[in-house]
């Protein structure tokens, strides 16, 4: 008898790994026009769900037809491909993509319990079709193309979640009442020794009538999902609880209606049991169901965010349409109060606007003509006309929940070692179940079947890879939810785990840590001239100008509400400045050439002069009259919170690093301001990546935060690149997180995102694993030898149940996640003023006590001595001038031939050579 036994739980394990791992049938793909289709049936599985003969660079369309309704497949994720869609119950729906490279690609459903594998190979033939063409499916599969769920469809798993609520709270209390009398009855009369219970409610039949629709009603989802998994080859949560379950209610009805065919002491019954269990699994279902919707807050929030009409301006009309009618080109109009519709460019009125939906930026934002304007957004309380510039898919709020969508169908690689484990955790459960039941037959107390049966019962049911497949997607689809609601776009999940071991951040300098648009930063009249005219006078003259410079002190008056002087014969002096007339005095506004030509001593305002560029700053020398009236300084101002973003990181643990091409006495200057030590400068766009590659090479984990053209090597060289959403699109394409706003504040939100999130997977993880490692084993019987304590199969349900949900429940802790404060911005330079410059030690005469961080140049090496074109102010390295010129005993350098054949002209118009420090033209 016992080698009967063990041969046959042999057998059975065998058995079980043929089945579960031994060839399957593959769904081979078929070339239609181009495209390769192929057919997947989705009911209680994957069918096929190994996706054979895939060929690299042509387009693939998977006809997903689910036949089934239910939380668990009712999306499909594809994270290798961007993919996470939406599948409608009982309709076909077409996910599309081009896999570009070979390999083997898991896609899964949304709970991450449902799997299958698309197997690429090849490449591209000559009959392969343009990718992604537009198609008309003539069977009317639903379109879902790479990452897109449309909203009508988000619309639709609301709907269905809605009513699979609806139906397990009527299983719910159908099996709760039914239940609670036998439940009452057997614990009443087993565990207490009752004897007011009548001998009626004991009656076998009567329990099995009240618990069959329990079984059958009740306990049809978990059933039909987990036989249906079973035919598939696979198994699940479900699989599991509906083998014990069933083993369970068979031989009760055996005892039931054949008791003779067993001896009297394996006369028992386990109604109770199963009624419970069922009741149990699917409470937890129903409480898991409602938290997971939870956790989807965060696109739910943003679709609603759209306004569904629009007021436009057509053919002299205004009309109210639809906002999917709204075409680029339009004028949309919009009053006090509403929602702008489309993204646009403002071309009439002002008012501020509500931009904190998609910026996470609580101020408002005064906008007006000439500003581009953000759908979804709420205006204030002026009037807007504008401009549509983009339309439909390609709106900000449109691309953010793509991104979004994205990111929460994406992969973090630290579930990669739960896939692993999911993958064989169900079929290892089943065998342990078989080896328990075998050794409960061979060395257990009598009567053993009993002892068996309820131990391989127990151990069927307490396993939970639902736990497991639920720790990392649960809170990365919250973490990336609330990262969007506060303005930061994470385009992976990779990226969100990588984020939080960051121990370097490189900033770029302009338009990153500086606005990007040079600013009037100083006003300094000499000789008792009071500022205000002094500054109202100059605007004047430079508000015939179009120079940068010009249009940064012509704001500045304005933004002091002063009134200009009106200005005569106005003339600009190519290289030198401007000259005009202001109440019959000549002014002149430019360097110190300009008016050491016009006979103005300019000795008085030398040291302010100075001191402006030992700032990093543009300085302009005024005349007026013939006397030096003072000196105006212009620079790249900081973006607010600038300083304190760079002190929150530090306290982080993180080295903050700037990088730019300006010279190292602007970037020392920005670098004090806001407190950073280590800086790199006069680095060509081309060499960027290259320095973030060399921090690489020092073992350090580098993030990169930039916003222009020249920043995308290094942001896609980064570990984790976070481009400015205020930058070029080409920089928002090559990073890994998008900083809508604008603000440096975000990155400190991403970082602490990022650490919030891994620590709430790691419990996660830690608490499945550990929930399975000693659960099984208890459910399996190992303390009984020791401690006489076996698992009674209704405790082993309730803690299934719970351990699922408290896996949803810890992650929608981080749906409290709120950005901490940023630390003030006056802790910023506190170190000793040390500057490194090629590898030398000096102290920075200007930093007047305040920090000056170490300076190093891109490669270590010296950087070459820069002179200035006396044609167009640029500075140029001598060694590849186009051309020079020699002249009254001084050596001219010109960065092109032009600049060289204008200096030829009138050569002494230019003075000695001397190397100026503004760049006027």
């Amino acid at each position: 008898m016992q080698w009967l036994v063990v041969v046959g739980a042999i057998a059975l394990t065998v058995g079980l790994g043929w089945f579960f791992f031994g060839p399957r049938r593959t769904g081979r793909v078929e070339l239609v026009d181009g495209v390769q289709v192929v057919q997947v049936t989705v009911d209680g599985g994957y069918n096929p769900d190994v996706i054979d003969g895939v060929r690299a660079g042509v387009p693939l369309r998977i006809l997903f037809d689910r036949r089934e309704s239910g939380e668990c497949t009712s999306r499909v994720v594809m994270p290798d491909f961007k993919v996470n869609a939406a599948l409608p119950a009982f309709k076909t729906t077409a996910v599309e993509f081009v896999p570009a490279v070979a390999g083997e690609y898991r896609f899964a459903c949304g709970m991450n319990m449902v799997s299958g594998v698309i197997r690429v190979n090849g490449s591209a033939s000559a009959e392969a079709g343009p990718p992604l063409p537009a198609l008309a499916d003539a069977s009317g599969a639903a379109q879902a193309g790479v990452g897109g769920t449309p909203p009508a469809a988000a619309d639709g798993e609301e709907v269905e979640r809605a009513a699979e609520i609806r139906d397990l709270t009527r299983r719910l209390v159908v099996g709760a009442v039914l239940s609670a009398p036998v439940l009452v009855t057997v614990m009443a009369a087993e565990l207490f020794r009752a004897t007011w219970v009548p001998e009626f409610w004991m009656n076998p039949w009567l329990q099995l009538a009240l618990v069959a629709p329990v079984m059958f009603y009740t306990g049809w989802p978990i059933h039909r999902t987990g036989w249906k998994a079973l035919t598939h080859r696979t198994a699940d949560m479900n699989s599991l609880i509906t083998l014990g379950t069933s083993a369970a209610f068979a031989y009760s009805l055996v005892v039931t209606a054949l008791p003779w065919l067993l001896p009297d002491a394996l006369r028992h019954v386990y109604y109770e049991a199963v009624g419970v269990i069922l009741t149990l699994i699917l409470l937890g279902r129903l409480l898991e169901t409602k938290a997971k919707a939870g956790t989807g807050e965060a696109i739910r929030a943003l679709i609603g965010l759209q306004p569904r009409t629009a007021r436009i301006e057509r053919d002299g009309n205004e009309l109210e349409i639809g906002v999917d009618d709204v075409r680029v080109g339009d004028i949309v109009v919009i009053r006090p109060g509403e929602k702008l519709p489309v993204d646009g460019e403002i071309v009439g009125g002002s008012s501020s606007v509500d931009e904190s939906m998609v910026t996470g930026e609580s101020m408002p934002v005064t906008k007006k003509v000439g500003d581009a304007v953000i759908g979804a957004t709420i205006n204030g309380t002026g009037a807007l006309r504008y401009r549509a510039k983009k339309v439909g898919a390609d709106t900000m709020l449109a691309q953010i929940i793509k991104l979004v969508r994205e990111a929460q169908g994406s992969k973090a690689p630290i579930q990669r070692l739960a896939d692993r484990v999911s993958g064989y955790f169900v079929p290892a459960v089943i065998v342990i179940a078989v080896w328990t039941f075998a050794a409960w037959t061979l060395f257990g107390p009598p009567p053993v079947f009993i002892f068996a049966l309820v131990a391989a019962v127990s151990v069927l049911i307490i396993a939970c890879p639902c736990a497991l497949g639920l720790a990392t997607p649960m809170s990365i689809t919250v973490g990336t939810g609330k990262g969007a609601a506060y303005g930061i776009l994470i385009r992976s999940a990779e990226a969100l785990e990588t984020a939080h071991k960051l121990d370097a951040i490189i900033l770029d300098k302009t338009g990153t840590i500086t606005r990007g648009v040079p600013a009037l930063t100083d006003v300094m009249p000499t000789g008792g001239i009071d500022e205000g005219p002094f500054l109202a006078t100059v605007a004047a003259v430079e508000r015939a100008s179009e120079h940068p410079l010009a249009t940064a002190i012509v704001t500045g008056a304005s933004q002091r509400g002063l009134t200009l002087p009106s200005v005569a014969a106005f003339d600009s002096v190519t290289g030198q400045g401007v000259r005009a007339t202001v109440d019959g005095h000549v002014v002149l506004v430019g360097n110190r050439r300009l008016l050491e030509a016009n006979g103005v001593d300019v000795a008085p305002l030398l040291a302010a002069h100075d001191w402006l560029a030992g700032q990093g700053k543009t300085p302009m020398l005024v005349a007026i009259g013939d006397r030096p009236a003072g000196v105006l300084g212009v620079a790249d101002t900081l973006k607010d919170g600038s300083a304190a973003a760079v002190a929150a990181l530090t306290d982080r643990g993180i080295e903050v690093i700037m990088m730019t091409g300006d010279n190292r006495a602007t970037a020392a200057a920005i670098a004090a301001q806001v407190g950073i030590r280590r800086v790199v400068a006069e680095v060509l766009p081309e060499h960027k990546a290259a320095e973030v590659r060399r921090l690489q090479a020092e073992g350090k984990i580098v993030g990169m935060v930039g916003d222009g053209i020249n920043d995308a090597p290094a942001l896609a060289q980064a570990d984790v690149g976070s481009a400015i959403g205020t930058g070029t699109d080409v920089a928002i394409e090559s990073s890994d997180i998008t900083l809508i706003s604008g603000a440096l504040s975000g990155i400190v939100t991403a970082v602490d995102l990022s650490r919030a999130t891994m620590r709430n997977i790691k419990q996660n993880l830690a608490f499945a694993f550990l929930y399975n490692t000693l659960g099984i084993p208890i459910a399996a019987g190992v303390l009984y030898p020791a401690f006489g304590i076996t698992l009674s199969p209704i405790i082993a349900a309730g803690a299934m149940a719970l351990s699922s949900l408290s896996v949803v429940i810890n992650a929608n802790r981080l749906r409290r996640f709120a950005p901490h404060p940023l630390p003030d911005a006056d802790r910023a330079a506190t170190a000793p003023p040390v500057v490194e410059i090629g590898g030398s030690t000096q102290s920075d005469h200007h930093s007047q006590g305040k920090e000056t961080p170490m300076i190093s140049l891109f490669g270590k090496k010296p950087a070459p001595t820069r002179v200035v074109d006396p044609i167009c102010g640029m500075k140029i390295d001598p060694a590849t001038a186009a051309a020079t010129r020699e002249h009254d005993g001084a050596t001219f350098h010109f960065c092109s031939k032009g600049c060289a054949a204008t200096f030829d002209v009138d050569p002494h118009r230019y003075g000695h050579g001397e190397s100026r420090l503004d760049h006027r033209h």
